[in-house]
């Protein structure tokens, strides 16, 4: 019989089930939306229990559509969102709602500890800003306006934790999520009770689980776990990651040699390095799945998610022609206006900007003359650009690649691939998993079910990656200059943002 995997894949709204077989193939993926519950204007929660509900079905419902029985499992692991806090209580229940990444109510004390100067003397410990999002922050601000929530936290969990938790009833956490929670030495990977001290909230020490890596086994699937998912009890269920740290292992980003980028809602792009990068050009440092190494990351939420607005918004289907799906059409639009004969430009700041924090989506550039596939290549292109604008960054950290790994829904146009080679100046490598996310945790999970040593063994069965589409020269120097406007119209945006309130 045909053995198999499962990665759960826990984002900020939703919740995925993908079943792999042993090279990677994607047998069948289940998904399920949870409530998001707004109590105040800048608060994000959900429901822990209908969270873990939802990932219990959502593996059932995958198991039946591919007819898999769940003693063909070999092993089990989840990623989720990082930073927010999913905190559970010493009477066996969530201590309070879960508290997602997008969630703002804690933003004074990042700002309190930047102007006092404890982020600046624990800088080289914590390897990263601060934000209102994380774990650290959200604790002090439980113990300000929650002292008896705090009081009755026994464990300190992001979410995928949370999940693996109820899972397995162990409790851990794991390197890739809790480095990037503002409670961590990540520098030496350890858990100091003087930082906690300096932040406010030296209590937490006892409520963090010991640490674990990504593919250390976790536990198994108890009786609970094994009665709603329909897995057998004692099936392995590995530590699993940050879903970043996931998309970057299915995209085989196993030495520093390596630059991915990620494009679905999110502009994902990093690397990893033995080092944490200190020379501030990096704001996130945090362990990587593999350990001795830190992953680098910048992300926005400025990617190819702005193309499926625009479709949903402004695309009539009845002028679609027959025998073409709505991605072909579109690609042979972008196709048919050549670089240097639009100067529209589309900013892709629909669910947030990398320019500037109150940023917005605009197209600049538009006369009685565009049309549809001027504005549709203005979409592509600036997307490539937020793209390049992270890359940017990180490649001011470390040298040239060889060529980037690309994942996420573009890649499966050949318009937008090309694309990115030429605004990029450099060779694009595609990877076909679309589950990204679910998939690094297969892996995970293969390792930790003994099927494969390390990630490169796992990568060398379960990674399939296309050939090199290199940079048209003549296109590069056409999109660098265009970036050039992108930029300073950009910047001439960010002097208006903020300032005037309708």
């Amino acid at each position: 019989m045909e053995k198999y995997l499962i990665g759960l894949d826990n984002g900020g709204t939703s919740t995925k089930a993908a079943i792999f077989d042993l090279e990677g193939r994607e047998i069948a993926t289940a998904g399920k939306s949870t409530k998001i519950i707004t109590p105040q204007p800048g608060y994000t929660e959900r429901d822990m229990e209908e969270l873990f509900l939802a990932n219990c079905e959502c593996v059932k419902k995958a198991l039946e559509k591919a007819g898999v029985d769940g003693k063909d499992i070999l092993g089990i692991a989840v990623c989720g969102h990082g930073k927010g806090l999913y905190a559970w209580g010493k009477d066996g229940k969530p201590a309070y709602n879960g508290i997602i990444s997008t969630d703002n109510r804690a933003w004074k004390y990042p700002k309190k500890w930047y102007e006092e100067g404890t982020h600046k003397k624990l800088h080289e410990r914590l390897c990263q800003e601060l934000m209102a999002c994380q774990q650290v922050s959200l604790l002090a601000w439980m113990k300000e306006n929650h002292r008896d929530v705090y009081d009755n936290i026994q464990y300190v969990f992001s979410v995928k934790d949370y999940v693996r938790f109820r899972l397995t009833g162990e409790a851990y956490c794991e390197a890739t999520d809790i480095s990037g929670s503002g409670l961590m030495n990540v520098k030496d990977a350890r858990f100091d009770q003087d930082i906690l001290e300096e932040f406010g909230i030296g209590e937490v020490y006892e409520k963090l689980a010991p640490i674990k890596y990504s593919y250390d086994l976790c536990g198994t699937i108890c009786e609970e776990a094994s009665v709603l998912t329909g897995l057998p009890i004692g099936t392995p269920v590995a530590g699993g990651m940050f879903d970043i740290d996931a998309c970057g292992v299915a995209a085989d980003l196993t030495s520093p040699e390596e630059l991915v980028t990620i494009a679905g809602t999110w502009s994902i792009n990093e690397f990893i390095s033995e080092a944490p990068i200190m020379d501030g050009n990096i704001a996130m440092n945090s362990l990587f799945a593999i350990p001795g190494y830190y992953l680098a990351e910048e992300c926005s939420a400025t990617s190819s998610g702005n193309l499926e607005w625009y479709l949903e918004n402004c695309m009539d289907t009845g002028e679609i022609p027959e025998g073409k799906n709505i991605y072909e059409y579109v690609n042979e639009l972008v196709d048919s206006v050549e670089p240097e004969d639009s100067d529209v430009y589309y900013f892709p700041f629909l669910y947030g900007s990398n320019a500037h924090p109150l940023g917005k989506a605009a197209f600049v550039g538009l006369t009685t003359y565009h049309n549809k596939a001027h504005m549709l290549r203005a979409v592509y292109e600036g997307v490539a650009f937020s793209h390049k604008r992270h890359i940017d960054k990180l490649l001011a950290s470390r040298k040239l690649p060889k060529a980037v790994r690309m994942a996420g829904g573009p890649v499966q146009s050949k318009v937008w691939v090309q694309m990115f080679a030429d605004v990029l100046g450099l060779p694009i490598e595609t990877v076909s998993a679309k589950e990204l996310g679910a998939s690094g945790c297969a892996m995970a999970a293969a390792i930790a079910a003994g099927i494969y040593k390390d990630y490169k063994e796992a990568a060398a069965h379960m990674v399939h990656i296309s050939e090199r589409i290199k940079p048209d020269p003549e296109k590069t120097a056409v999109y660098r200059k265009k970036y050039e406007k992108y930029i300073a119209v950009s910047d001439a945006l960010d002097t208006v943002w903020g300032q005037f309130e309708v």
